[in-house]
């Protein structure tokens, strides 16, 4: 099994945030936001592994900017890190106004531990990460170090 590029799996989404996603104060509510960002992750994961992938772990999230009915919203997703079947992939969020001019804001970012599935829902290995750029070597060993992390944590409990 070959490897696959960074870049390769990249996403970038876009929703306009509508009433029924917030609350009567007009902010959209936090497990929408965190719903789409799983969904970036997963097509990331998938385009990746060319195999069905879910979410084993959701890792880091914390909200710097509300978000409104009305916003623009990008989730842009990328891989940070691949194991033998788990994938780790950083989702930013950046909200637009609009109304107003000016550049998008980050309101958020998390990172998404995916892992690969087979035939019988069993983890399946995935092709290797291949990273070229000094800024794609630094991310993946990042990326490693929070994966060898929680390898040790679990292994504690």
């Amino acid at each position: 099994m070959d490897g696959r590029k960074m870049r390769e799996s990249e996403v970038n989404m876009g929703h306009l945030m509508q009433p029924n996603q917030a609350n009567v104060a007009g902010n959209v509510h936090g497990g929408e936001i965190m719903k789409l960002m799983d969904n970036t992750a997963g097509i990331v994961a998938h385009r990746h592994s060319r195999t069905n992938a879910v979410t084993a772990r959701v890792d880091e999230l914390e909200f710097m900017k509300p978000i409104h009915i009305g916003d623009y919203v990008t989730f842009r997703g990328k891989l940070t890190y691949v194991g033998s079947s788990s994938m780790e992939v950083l989702v930013e969020v950046f909200v637009e106004d609009l109304s107003k001019e000016g550049s998008p804001e980050r309101a958020l970012r998390g990172y998404f531990t995916m892992v690969a599935l087979g035939e019988g829902n069993r983890p399946e290995k995935v092709p290797r990460l291949i990273v070229e750029t000094e800024e794609e070597k630094k991310v993946f060993l990042e990326g490693e170090k929070r994966y060898r992390s929680h390898k040790e944590k679990k292994s504690r409990s």
